[in-house]
């Protein structure tokens, strides 16, 4: 599955897919900020959903600094990417998720490949991450992608440097 996986800016016509798998395969709190709504995914944290992914259609040089772009596998939206902007020149942040179906399968390292070459086609020269030390499946991805990680109590915070030569695989 990992060969076929390619990037797609989130826009309106990939936005109900990602819904729907996000819906079906993930948590909410794994795929979205928190809001205040029923329990589960409830027309109002849909709703929700849908509004946070709208707010980032400006991409990065739009108003929250962020480039989301859903994860495709096989032609199937699987999961989101993204890449936002920090206050340090040169720096973007990086997230995603994948739908249950989807991980353990080199999706995640396959997208995070695709999303360092956009943020070095955008002038990027460093990739940061956060995550928990229990999330052996983030840190896996990092790792085959070449991060420097550093332990800070639970958080794991990574780096991935564009100027160097990205490892082979």
């Amino acid at each position: 599955m990992a060969g076929t996986v390619r990037l797609e800016p989130v826009d309106e016509r990939n936005l109900e897919p990602l819904l729907s798998v996000a819906a079906a395969e993930a948590e909410p709190g794994d795929v979205m900020p928190p809001v205040e709504a029923p329990a589960g995914w409830s027309h109002a944290r849909r709703e929700a959903f849908r509004e946070f992914h709208r707010a980032s259609f400006g991409g990065l040089a739009g108003p929250t600094r962020t480039q989301m772009y859903a994860i495709l596998a096989g032609g199937e939206v699987v999961g989101m990417i993204r890449m936002a902007r920090r206050d340090e020149p040169g720096t973007v942040e990086t997230g995603m998720w994948l739908g249950r179906s989807a991980r353990g399968q080199g999706v995640g390292a396959a997208a995070l490949r695709e999303l360092l070459n956009e943020a070095a086609a955008a002038g990027m020269r460093l990739v940061v991450a956060e995550t928990t030390r229990d999330n052996s499946g983030a840190i896996a991805v990092l790792e085959k992608c070449g991060a420097k990680l550093r332990e800070d109590g639970d958080r794991v915070h990574a780096e991935i440097c564009l100027d160097s030569t990205p490892p082979t695989f």
